[in-house]
């Protein structure tokens, strides 16, 4: 008896072995997205970042947020339009003051008014990110050199500061 429970041990162990061992490359598929869908499965999704917010369209706004104070540091004019134009698109009505801003830094194509915008943007947004986060954590950083040393303030998703 002894020797049969063992015998059934051993197939059963060399038994999982070998279908763990199974080329499973068959049931592998790669999905390729055009920039639409990317676009359209970027709307749906609720929070993007390693941030959590209470709702989907604060999530949006603080994807699109990054993304437009990546594009303020690599002085990509063109980008800050873009990412600011997906951003109008995010806000619900009760945020109109905020989709002003949003909509005024699609709109311009000046730097400068860009950066002003986005301080500006920050300073009112600010409330809607701290109060809207529901996991993980957001930076509030400061840079006193801003706008000829008065400094402003700017959220991120890191706690370094890369300029």
């Amino acid at each position: 008896m002894k020797s049969k429970i063992l015998n059934f041990g051993v197939v059963l162990l060399l038994a999982i072995a070998l279908f763990s061992c199974v080329d499973n490359k068959g049931k592998q598929s790669v999905e390729i997205n055009t920039p639409e869908e990317v676009k359209k499965a970027e709307e749906k999704t609720a929070d993007i970042a390693d941030q959590d917010f209470i709702d989907g369209m604060t999530g949006k706004i603080w994807h699109n947020y990054l993304e437009i104070k990546i594009a303020l540091t690599n002085a990509d004019a063109d980008q800050v339009q873009d990412a600011s134009q997906s951003m109008v698109a995010s806000f619900s009505e009760e945020r109109a003051e905020l989709k002003a801003i949003a909509q005024q830094l699609s709109e311009t194509s000046e730097l400068e008014k860009q950066r002003e915008l986005f301080a500006s943007f920050t300073e009112k947004a600010g409330p809607m990110f701290e109060n809207a986060l529901s996991g993980g954590t957001i930076y509030k950083k400061f840079c006193p050199m801003a706008f000829n040393n008065e400094g402003a303030y700017w959220y991120a998703d890191i706690e370094e500061i890369n300029n």
